[in-house]
Parts: C-alpha cells; sequence; structure tokens
C-alpha cells in the first residue's frame, strides 16, 4: 500500500536517540497504529511492546533480530517482523525511511 487513507496524525514527534531516528504517529479509521519515520546512518537498539512489522520504504538495514546469532540484511521493499516484548538490534547503512505497523496479539 502507498498511500494512508482517512487518517489521524499526531503531531508531536517521537524522538529517539538524539535526533537520529524519528516518527510520526498515525492512526488509521479501524484503529489500527503506524509510525512513518527515518533513520539516520548508525548502530540503534529498540525495544518492542506490541508485535512489529517494518517495512523500508527506503534505504538499507542490518537487523539482529531476537534470539538470533546471524544479522539479516533489509532493504527498500522489503520487511521484517518483531516480537512483542523484545529488543532487536540495527545498524543503518545509509538513511532510511520506515513504516512500522503494531500489531496487537
Amino acid at each position: 500500500m502507498d498511500k494512508l487513507e482517512n487518517v489521524s496524525v499526531i503531531k508531536k514527534a517521537n524522538i529517539y536517540f538524539d535526533g537520529k531516528v524519528t516518527s510520526r504517529t498515525v492512526l488509521l479509521a479501524n484503529g489500527e497504529r503506524k509510525t512513518l519515520g527515518m533513520i539516520l546512518k548508525g548502530q540503534y537498539t529498540f525495544e518492542t511492546s506490541d508485535k512489529e512489522h517494518m517495512e523500508l520504504l527506503a534505504g538499507r538495514l542490518d537487523v539482529l533480530l531476537p534470539n538470533q546469532k546471524e544479522w539479516i540484511s533489509v532493504e527498500a521493499g522489503q520487511t521484517f517482523e518483531i516480537p512483542a516484548h523484545s529488543k532487536f538490534d540495527i545498524v543503518a547503512r545509509e538513511l532510511t525511511d520506515y513504516c512500522c505497523s503494531y500489531i496487537k496479539e
């Protein structure tokens, strides 16, 4: 899906790692929550509360998912999922644009 329709956007940005990772929260009419964001080059560790589905719109990341020993490479047009209540590491190899969907289980 290239376009989100009938949405509300939270104006206040989510800002992490001294501004190197930012996003805006988008609320869909059906109650679903997404964030649209940018990640600057660098290495970061994130924690999840809900299951997350990450879609890369531009850029390239290396990702170390929870309980894994091998990094995976993800680039524009690809996705990956992170379980709820976990930590994961990423290395942004270049400026990365993403859409994250939060999945209640």
